[in-house]
């Protein structure tokens, strides 16, 4: 397996090139690659086609906001796959599936779907762009609808040859981690991840096997989180102090994923502390209730801690948190907590928040997660002097900035452990911003620097191409699978294959493991004799070892195990087999000899005119060609055939049938073999 990382001016497939790709797997991120925004990486092996995730880059707008979708041909993707509801991971799926020739079959979480609808409702209502750049509408949403299938955690799915299954991946409500096998190579994508359990989410899983390429996110680099309970005490802190002071706490964050974990965390410390029951904490989004809702409907999805607590209560119907639709509800007239969305501070409800409570040095904006660059929330991280107001003017920024992360991001630790357990020999970093990414394959190199495991990180539209020659395996199920076979023993059955998996069965369970069926025939011919049945027994057991005498009620012989040979009637016997291509030679040669030496039966004559040399030739030709069926390597020099085995060497003189060998096994065994053939070949003289 070789691995190489190059510019690909185009993805789109053209015929010619799909016999000298067979085994090459091709991996390229239309988005994500060397940034964070617009996740899509585009995978293609023995001629099939995947896709993980379709979204958007939070920091553009309108076309330019969408993946390098101009790269390949949509029409020729036969599955994607969507590994959780944010905007950066779905939100150009509308646009893909509505206005572009894909005709494939996407796939994703039921929790992941239900969130979906919402999130990019909520994203077109309070999206700020002009009508041309409005890349989807709610009517192309709803349609869509239609067009996603579901799976569950741990089912295996096939589509056109893939094989596909996922796993838990933590980091937000539905969140999946993709495993793809196509003809035995796998791939694991893992989208975001998270392996720290939180106080709702399960931590993410760890496949039970190594994948041979990981798709990995990059997000935080080689940074360090913070441990939990430090983090909830200076959140907690921060806003206990702005508020006990006079002032407001603006919180941006997306509707759906960290909110309802930092909401949980809010409404525990506030119960504990009855001296801020009066100040108000409000969860400002439109989709506030039918988030709640989703939520709690997916209540099993969670953590063991979160389901014990839904046993007693619903830890989502919060004390002391009020939802809050719009800015035009909102009585602004003393401290407050205020969560809302979205999470860049570049439209809605927060950015409006924002603008209105910057000036005041009382207030505070807490960020509480991973902000993509190019939006506002990334921009004050840095405390500027001024910033610019959705109405164009510059204000001074005044209020105070807190980064307390709870992003649900792997951070290194998390990384290097991960890949450690996996031992994957090809790492592909993605979904991270390129001086983070670069630090942490510097880092990823010197871990496994003893270790051949090949660490990439692609830039968009920068394609890796690595070449697998994979061996073919085929499974022994059904009544081949009850034993299991000694070493050095022949399994035999009928091999199957189905996509590019291989499996090996008894004929009778053909119509159990598959949609075909056998069938047998069975042959009867009657041939005039009237001689002796014992004369012709001897001649029978002359031409071949195994003949049993069975004890029925005509005189029946049992030839080579297969076929029968009845004397029914007192001038003429039946031969009967169930036909496959070795009865068939049998039962061929059994008529043969017995039209020969039968005086009732016309003769089987070669050609008078048939020279002796011409026998001689054709004779050779035969045993030799029988001979290279036995054994495997033989070659003809001066008249005779020269037999290899394993290294050692007979010379075979076949008109004296004389073997010259050291090795008497040998020797023995194609002296055997000689005798059979001749036997064979001319089995009566005349």
């Amino acid at each position: 397996m070789s691995s190489t990382a190059a510019s690909a001016p185009s993805l789109k497939r053209k015929e010619s090139m799909v016999a000298r790709e067979g085994d090459q797997l091709i991996i390229t991120p239309l988005g994500a690659g060397n940034e964070v925004g617009r996740s899509c990486v585009y995978m293609t092996y023995k001629n099939k086609i995947v896709m993980f995730d379709c979204g958007i880059h939070l920091a553009y707008s309108g076309m330019a906001a969408l993946p390098y979708f101009d790269e390949i041909d949509p029409s020729t993707i036969d599955v994607l796959l969507v590994t959780h509801f944010h905007l950066d991971h779905t939100a150009s799926l509308p646009y893909f599936l509505e206005k572009t020739t894909f005709k494939g079959r996407v796939f994703m979480t039921h929790a992941t779907k239900a969130i979906y609808k919402l999130l990019l409702s909520d994203y077109v209502k309070v999206s700020k762009v002009s009508v041309e750049d409005m890349l989807f509408d709610e009517q192309d949403i709803l349609r869509t609808m239609d067009k996603i299938e579901v799976i569950d955690f741990h089912q295996t799915m096939e589509v056109n040859g893939i094989r596909f299954w996922c796993y838990t991946a933590g980091h937000v409500l539905g969140a999946a981690m993709f495993m793809v096998d196509i003809a035995g190579v796998r791939v694991l994508y893992t989208g975001d991840y998270s392996r720290e359990e939180d106080r709702h989410l399960r931590a993410a899983e760890t496949p039970q096997f190594s994948p041979d390429v990981c798709i990995i996110e990059s997000t935080y680099g080689v940074q360090l989180h913070q441990p939990r309970a430090i983090r909830e005490k200076r959140f907690t802190d921060v806003i206990h102090n702005v508020v006990s002071q006079g002032g407001r706490v603006l919180i941006p964050a997306f509707a759906l994923g960290r909110a309802q974990e930092l909401l949980l965390i809010l409404d525990e410390y506030w119960a504990g502390h009855p001296e801020l029951h009066n100040v108000p904490i409000y969860y400002a989004s439109p989709l506030a209730k039918r988030c709640m809702a989703v939520y709690q409907t997916y209540i099993n999805a969670m953590n063991d801690r979160i389901r014990t607590q839904f046993e007693g209560s619903n830890p989502f119907d919060f004390k002391h948190i009020m939802p809050l639709k719009s800015i035009e509800n909102f009585e602004d007239d003393g401290p407050s907590v205020v969560m809302a969305s979205p999470g860049g501070l570049q439209s809605g409800l927060s950015r409006q928040l924002f603008d209105i409570w910057c000036q005041d040095k009382k207030n505070a904006c807490v960020i509480p997660g991973f902000v993509v660059e190019g939006t506002l929330a990334k921009t004050i991280m840095n405390e500027p002097k001024d910033v610019t107001l959705m109405s164009g003017l510059q204000a001074p920024l005044n209020m105070q900035v807190h980064y307390i992360s709870f992003s649900a991001h792997a951070d290194f630790s998390q990384t290097s452990a991960f890949l450690n357990e996996l031992q994957p020999p090809n790492i592909i970093l993605v979904h991270g911003e390129a001086n983070e990414m670069g630090r942490l394959k510097q880092k990823l190199m010197t871990q496994f620097a003893d270790q051949n495991i090949r660490v990439l990180s692609p830039k968009n539209c920068q394609t890796v191409e690595m070449h697998f020659n994979a061996e073919k395996t085929a499974k022994a199920i059904g009544r081949l699978a009850e034993k299991t076979p000694e070493v050095g023993s022949q399994v035999g059955g009928l091999l199957v294959r189905k996509g590019f998996t291989y499996q090996i069965m008894a004929p009778e369970d053909l119509h159990v493991f598959t949609q075909l069926s056998t069938g047998t025939v069975t042959q009867r011919l009657s041939i005039p004799y009237k001689g002796a049945f014992t004369v012709l027994r001897h001649r029978l057991q002359q031409l071949y070892e195994g003949v049993e005498t069975l004890n029925e009620e005509v005189p029946t012989l049992k030839v080579h195990g297969k076929v029968l040979v009845k004397q029914e009637g007192m001038d003429y016997v039946v031969l009967q087999w169930v036909s496959d291509p070795i009865t068939d030679m049998v039962s061929d040669s059994i008529i043969a000899m017995m039209m020969n030496f039968n005086p009732e039966s016309p003769k089987m004559k070669t050609s008078d005119v048939e020279s002796t040399e011409g026998k001689a030739v054709d004779t050779s030709k035969i045993v030799q060609s029988l001979l290279v069926s036995l054994f495997g390597d033989v070659k003809e020099l001066d008249g005779k055939l020269i037999v290899s085995v394993d290294g050692v060497v007979a010379n075979v003189d076949h008109t004296s049938n004389t073997v010259d060998c050291e090795n008497e096994n040998l020797r023995e065994r194609i002296k055997v073999a000689l005798r059979r053939m001749e036997i064979a070949i001319k089995p009566v003289r005349m």
